[in-house]
Parts: structure tokens; C-alpha cells; sequence
């Protein structure tokens, strides 16, 4: 994803008026969810994994990664938002599908066989199992190749450690390490100076929250010291990302501030939110990066590969948002059901 800011920033006379509006983020969010769920539901068929994904020459970005993140967020969502609402429903709906383009877990299964070096695979079905999707070959072989020395010593950044950490939870197995010392090793969880804020450690710190909280699920496991810093530095990051077009990363950095224990940060949810729902387009994908499409009626103004995640994050921070502003300091530690096991 594009992290770096777009050569062609919009002037002081064309930049929105992010003064607070008190009220202003509920007054665009249900209709943000809706329209990038809709537009998600149209492009199933874009996350759609190809015959040939399990060779080698596959590209592992453009295929499973999107799928994977389509069923992340489309459970987080499917958490967040009421049953019965039109929103819940759709959010299963994709995940499902998701399901279904694994095959229930046979290809995960398959991936690991063929590369037990690697994490993603493992971490793709951790999603499925945080949302009560289950496949008993793929944790069979999971389990010894996850008690290995190579495993626990796999060398990546602190906060793709964390994301593993949390995966592990997921399917219930015992942590290879310790969270809080991974978050100690991240560049959120050192504090780092605000003014070295920029397009890959904003992405670094956004996920530390992501797999720090399971995606917004427990807010109480940020530290007091880490909520208190980013309740001050989050409104100016945004900023800077809104003044940027940094579509992507503004959406996560939205979703962040909605994982936060306690009181929503309404300040920065009201200032912020009109702006990216202004930014949406009609049809309801939102650019990962640089000025919206002028043609309203265009039905696919950006290449998918340039807009899914974008939609996607802006779906889960809308969610993630409503709950934080309608549902004041609530979580959800709930199982997530019944567990469906494949052989």
C-alpha cells in the first residue's frame, strides 16, 4: 500500500474547514458504513483468488493478502454492528465468501504444507478463527511447526510480531513470546518523538493497536501511558494526513482512535469524519491516495488494487467509530460462537 504523500496536495484555498462540529461524525457514519459495504459486496468478485494461487509464482500481494484482509475486517465489522442490521448481515456475507475461496480451509492447509517457513498463512486463518471458523488439518499441523525454535525466532519488525502474537490467540494456542515486550520494542510503544510521524511508522503504529486490541475487540489492553499519548498526537497526524490526501492511513488512524479504552475522542471523530466521507465516491470506495475522482458517476472511478483497502479500512473505522461514539468505554470480549471444525 502507497505510503508515501501524493504530489499533488490540495492549497490552503480548497482545504476543508476541520473546525469541530459537534455531532458531525454521526451524522455521515451510517451512510460511510453503508455505501462501503455496498461497494465491497459489488467487487466480491475482484477478492476472487485465482486457479493457479498455491504456484510459486503467484503473487501473494494481489491475491491472498486482499482476501485475507476482506476477511478481517468484513468479521470485525460483522462484531461491531448490531444483528439483524443490514450492515451485520452483509459484513457475514463477505466473510463467508471468504471462507468459501479457501475452501473452508483445505487451500490454508495446503499453503502451510508448502511453506511452513512462513507466517502468513497462519495469520490468514487466525481471522478465520477469531470468527469461529475452524479447520482441524490446518491446526494439526500448525501446532508442531509453531512449537519450533525457527518459528519463535522468526527476525521481523516489532509490530508484524505483535500481529503473530495475537494470531496465536486467536486460535488458541500458547503465545511464543510475550506481547508487552514486543510492544515495548515498537515504535508506538516507545513513544516516539510525534514529530517523527510519517507514511511507515504510521502504518507501524496503527497496527500495534490493530493487533495489540484484536482489532478494537479489547481496547483495556492499551497502557494508560499510550492512550494518553495518542488522545494528544492523533488529531494532528490526521491532519497531516488529511492535508496530504493520505486517504488510507487517515481511515486507519480513525480506526485507532475508536479502539481507545474509554471515552470516544468525539473532537477529532467530528473534525475528521466529513472530510473522508467527503472524499468517498458515490458508488462507495474512497482512494487509498491523492485527489477524489470528479466524475460522480463513473462505477469504477480506481483500479481495485488502488481502492480496496482504503474501502475496507473506511468500513471498519466507521464501524469501530459508531460503536466508540453510540456505546461509550463498552467492549466485546465475547466468544465469537460456535466453532465450525472442518476435518
Amino acid at each position: 500500500m502507497t505510503t508515501t504523500a501524493t504530489q499533488d496536495r490540495p492549497g490552503p484555498e480548497s482545504r476543508p474547514d476541520r473546525a469541530r462540529t459537534p455531532g458531525a461524525a454521526l451524522a455521515v457514519l451510517p451512510d460511510v458504513l453503508r455505501a462501503a459495504l455496498a461497494w465491497t459486496d459489488a467487487h466480491r468478485a475482484d477478492f476472487a483468488l485465482p486457479g493457479d494461487v498455491l504456484e510459486p509464482h503467484t503473487q501473494v500481494n494481489a491475491t491472498l493478502k486482499p482476501l485475507g484482509e476482506l476477511a478481517q475486517l468484513g468479521s470485525t465489522i460483522r462484531r461491531t454492528t448490531a444483528p439483524g442490521t443490514p450492515e451485520h448481515e452483509r459484513a457475514g456475507d463477505l466473510v463467508a465468501y471468504a471462507w468459501e475461496q479457501v475452501a473452508a480451509g483445505d487451500l490454508l492447509l495446503e499453503l502451510l504444507r508448502a511453506e511452513p517457513f512462513a507466517a502468513y498463512p497462519y495469520e490468514i486463518y487466525a481471522a478465520f478463527a477469531g470468527y469461529g471458523l475452524r479447520h482441524e488439518g490446518f491446526e494439526a499441523l500448525a501446532r508442531p511447526l509453531t512449537a519450533t525454535r525457527a518459528w519463535a525466532h522468526t527476525e521481523q519488525h516489532a509490530n508484524r510480531q505483535l500481529g503473530l502474537v495475537n494470531s496465536e490467540r486467536r486460535v488458541g494456542v500458547v503465545t511464543h513470546t510475550d506481547a508487552g515486550a514486543v510492544l515495548s520494542r515498537t515504535w508506538l510503544g516507545g513513544l516516539s518523538e510525534p514529530w517523527m510521524f510519517e507514511g511507515p511508522s504510521g502504518y507501524a503504529l496503527t497496527h500495534t493497536v490493530f493487533h495489540l486490541t484484536d482489532w478494537g475487540r479489547m481496547p483495556d489492553r492499551v497502557p494508560e501511558k499510550i492512550d494518553g499519548y495518542l488522545r494528544t498526537w492523533l488529531p494532528a497526524w490526521a491532519d497531516g494526513c488529511l492535508e496530504s490526501g493520505q486517504w488510507d492511513l487517515t481511515g486507519e488512524l480513525l480506526a485507532v482512535a475508536a479502539s481507545l479504552p474509554g471515552p470516544a475522542p468525539e473532537p477529532l471523530l467530528d473534525a475528521v469524519w466529513p472530510v473522508l466521507a467527503d472524499v468517498q465516491h458515490p458508488t462507495g470506495c474512497v482512494p487509498e491516495t491523492g485527489p477524489p475522482a470528479q466524475d460522480t458517476a463513473a462505477p469504477d472511478p480506481y483500479p481495485f488494487i488502488d481502492c480496496y483497502h482504503s474501502t475496507l479500512v473506511t468500513a471498519v473505522a466507521a464501524a469501530l467509530s459508531l460503536r466508540s461514539l453510540r456505546s461509550p468505554g463498552q467492549t466485546d470480549g465475547s466468544a465469537p460462537g460456535r466453532e465450525r471444525r472442518t476435518a
